[in-house]
């Protein structure tokens, strides 16, 4: 069993994570030891990275232990986000009314960061530095100029630190002078690789934990709203700034995103989805209106919602839908609007519609799919203009059992008796026989089935068939599969 991380004052004795928990038990027999929970620890980077994404949507996690943050041009983004109502993005942890003001960003996000960090117990120790690489360095070795730290913040392989420093090498310095090439053949190809991203000559780019959207709209208080009251009035104004944004892109979004920052840290999301892409603000707002009180869990605000963001997490083209003044075919209801709203209260798995199948058998000839899953690959049957349907729009699964009485063994019913009830036949049309295909009949499987369309003398049509012919089973049986109306 060995160790795999150790506190400060474990630290100072002398032990280093790796070392077998035995040997530092006999160096220091009071050594308090508890099993290690890397889920844990997951989950706990998890949402450190969501409190910071509050401050840039470029969050990734580094190794087990750390977060890098990408601010490339997010200076400029604060800065338009301050405003006479909201105040400036970190005034709210400003010592005086203008001490925010005077700070640059850079110290203004490190005194944000660091205030949040202990109050959720953690101690920081910040740097900035023009790669991932360069900014870790200079954090862990609490140092300001690249070329000043010592060879050991390469991360290099094996006894690499230690044959740099029998030729002479103890800083980034002393390595940045010489040509790379003599270094990569004497020390391996990796040493310039690592040096180029330390100094910043190379940059490697980091994978966010989430995609950065394109179109994103903020709100910052300084002070928090400690109900969730006026959550609906915020993100309605957040789509109609959104909207306008997709206006001018030409698109559409089909979901849409967000995310509510709690003053301690902790990071709510909300997403809801369309069927069709929309930039409609009133359809948005509606649809997270609707996400609210479906939400099983009520939000909890904790001491204060002091951030919103609106995000279009997925958008595509939308043209204008242009309206004939006068004539044209008359318009189909467009159920979008109903099925969206009716997906985010009871999930879109739990919406659906039927799709036609290419299958004989009635019970088999449709399946039901997500009803925002896309449109049909097969067209639905349809009788010949001015003509009756074929199928009832309502079928019975199983069929319904009856008792027939027909004038000829394999001739169309005369009366039959349903539920208790005797109908007589005024009208029928038929047979229309499906069979079982032959390799399945020859595994025993269903009879022949002739199907009728019957009225009775009162109007009603029904949907009866006979299940096996007189040669095949001898007295067949007779079901009812559907009504016609």
């Amino acid at each position: 069993m060995r160790i795999a991380a150790l506190s400060h004052a474990a630290l100072d004795l002398g032990l280093s994570p790796g070392m077998a928990l035995a040997d530092a038990r006999a160096r220091e027999p009071d050594l308090a030891a508890c099993p290690h929970d890397a889920a844990a620890d997951a989950a706990l980077l998890g949402w450190l990275a969501d409190g910071c994404e509050r401050y840039t949507p470029m969050v990734a996690t580094q190794g087990e232990a750390g977060l890098v943050l990408d601010l490339t041009g997010c200076e400029a983004v604060f800065a338009e986000r301050g405003s006479a109502k909201t105040g400036p993005c970190f005034d709210r942890l400003s010592t005086n009314g203008q001490q925010g003001r005077s700070e640059s960003f850079e110290a203004q996000l490190a005194r944000d960061l660091v205030a949040r960090l202990a109050g959720a117990g953690f101690t920081a120790r910040l740097a900035r530095g023009d790669t991932p690489d360069m900014a870790h360095a200079l954090a862990r070795f609490a140092c300001r100029d690249p070329r000043a730290l010592p060879v050991e913040a390469l991360a290099l392989d094996g006894d690499g630190h230690i044959a740099l420093h029998r030729a002479g090498l103890s800083t980034i310095g002393d390595l940045a002078d010489r040509p790379r090439a003599p270094l990569a053949a004497r020390f391996g190809p990796q040493l310039p690789v690592l040096l180029a991203r330390l100094l910043g000559e190379e940059d490697p780019r980091i994978t966010p934990r989430r995609h950065a959207p394109e179109i994103e709209v903020e709100r910052r208080y300084a002070e928090p709203m400690m109900t969730t009251g006026p959550l609906l009035a915020v993100i309605a104004d957040m789509a109609h700034e959104a909207a306008r944004a997709l206006d001018l892109a030409g698109t559409g979004g089909r979901r849409f995103g967000v995310a509510l920052f709690r003053v301690d840290g902790h990071v709510a999301r909300l997403t809801v989805e369309t069927g069709a892409a929309t930039r409609d603000p009133a359809v948005i707002a509606r649809l997270f209106d609707e996400r609210l009180d479906s939400l099983a869990d009520p939000l909890d605000p904790g001491f204060g919602y002091d951030m919103l963001r609106f995000a279009v997490l997925d958008a595509e083209p939308l043209d204008p839908d242009q309206q004939p003044l006068e004539g044209g075919e008359a318009r189909i209801p467009d159920l979008a609007p109903l099925l969206d709203r009716l997906a985010v209260r009871f999930g879109a798995a739990s919406v659906r519609r039927f799709h036609p199948r290419d299958h004989h058998f009635p019970e088999h000839a449709a399946t039901t799919r997500p009803a925002r899953a896309g449109a049909a690959a097969l067209p639905w049957p349809a009788p010949e203009p001015g003509e009756p349907p074929l199928r009832p729009l309502t079928l019975f699964d199983p069929p319904q059992p009856i008792t027939v009485l027909a004038e000829v063994p394999d001739g169309p019913p005369r009366r039959f008796q349903w539920r208790g009830e005797q109908h007589r036949v005024r009208l029928s049309e038929g047979p229309e026989r499906i069979a079982y295909p032959w390799w399945r009949v020859e595994q025993g499987e269903g009879p022949t089935r002739d199907y009728y369309r019957v009225e009775d003398e009162s109007g009603r049509r029904f949907w009866l068939f006979r299940h096996g012919l007189y040669e095949e089973r001898g007295n067949p049986d007779w079901y009812i599969h559907g009504l016609f109306a």
